[in-house]
């Protein structure tokens, strides 16, 4: 079984999200999602609507996804290190960290396509709803 892990945040829920796991899942049998800690966004100054433990019940009941973690705050890859995924997916706007996984993990690493990034980009939507 061919296990793909991918990683965000998931607060606002939209279907960029959703687009995003779908992809991931074309490349695996089960998708693994590890969802950012509350200290984690604190530290990068984000504001979020929903806790870690909201966000983590939203994102494993969706059906594409046969698991859903938190990820740790101290060490982002030791989730990767226990989970042992065979591939990690990252969305479009994620970080450039490809090399420091290469040189960390014998895997694969891809990385999503934009879904209407113009309209269905989280920050976007904040603005919206939030204000």
């Amino acid at each position: 079984m061919k296990q793909v892990m991918c990683f965000g945040t998931f607060d606002l829920l939209h279907i960029g999200h959703l687009d995003y796991f779908t992809q991931a899942k074309e490349h695996g049998d089960y998708l693994i999602v590890v969802i950012a800690r509350d200290s984690t966004k604190e530290q990068e100054q984000k504001d979020i609507a929903f806790c870690e433990h909201e966000r983590l019940q939203l994102i494993s009941s969706l059906k594409i996804v046969d698991q859903a973690v938190l990820g740790y705050p101290e060490d982002h890859f030791k989730i990767i290190e226990e989970k042992k995924p065979d591939i990690i997916f990252l969305g479009y706007d994620h970080p450039p960290i490809e090399e420091k996984l290469k040189n960390k993990f014998n895997i694969s690493i891809l990385r999503g396509k934009p879904y209407k990034s113009h309209q269905h980009k989280s920050s976007i939507i904040r603005e919206k709803v939030l204000g």
